[in-house]
């Protein structure tokens, strides 16, 4: 089963990035500089930011389906802009080197599975879920910290 994972779109969030810091407590979003890698998952590259590298903590709305499934949570992206990352049938180091809980849904916004695994297992499980005729998406989420951390969808 062939898949994709994408970043997110970069210009959602540059509105915020040349707000002070004060500024950005009104939007519920911190300005971090990345102090060690891996450590600062960029949503929209896909890759952990390089220790020195300015990111925003922000809120993001991830799943925006009308069901109880509905969700927000904190992600964060790099301050320079840059192309949203794009893997066919690959899994980006950002995800390999964490344990990752895996979410499937319907086209409805429901869920219709789950599992943890080690990153470096990911690939089976994502082609195991895909392979549901049920599925229409997955959400791959940080498992320890929960944060959304990319979309995957067949390829």
């Amino acid at each position: 089963m062939s898949f994709r994972i994408t970043g997110l779109d970069g210009a959602q969030f540059k509105h915020l990035f040349a707000l002070n810091d004060d500024e950005l407590k009104n939007h519920k979003a911190k300005r971090y500089i990345a102090d060690d890698k891996p450590g600062f998952p960029c949503r929209v590259t896909l890759e952990d930011a390089e220790p020195g590298e300015s990111l925003l903590l922000v809120p993001y709305r991830h799943h925006t389906s009308n069901t109880a499934y509905a969700a927000e949570g904190p992600i964060f992206v790099r301050e320079r802009m840059a192309q949203s990352g794009e893997l066919i049938d690959e899994i980006p180091d950002q995800l390999r080197v964490r344990m990752i809980s895996l979410r499937a849904y319907d086209a409805a916004g429901m869920m219709v599975d789950a599992d943890v695994v080690d990153g470096k297992e990911l690939k089976p499980l994502i082609e195991r879920f895909l392979g549901n005729d049920e599925v229409s998406y997955l959400h791959a989420h940080f498992a320890r910290r929960g944060c959304f951390a990319a979309l995957i969808k067949r390829a």
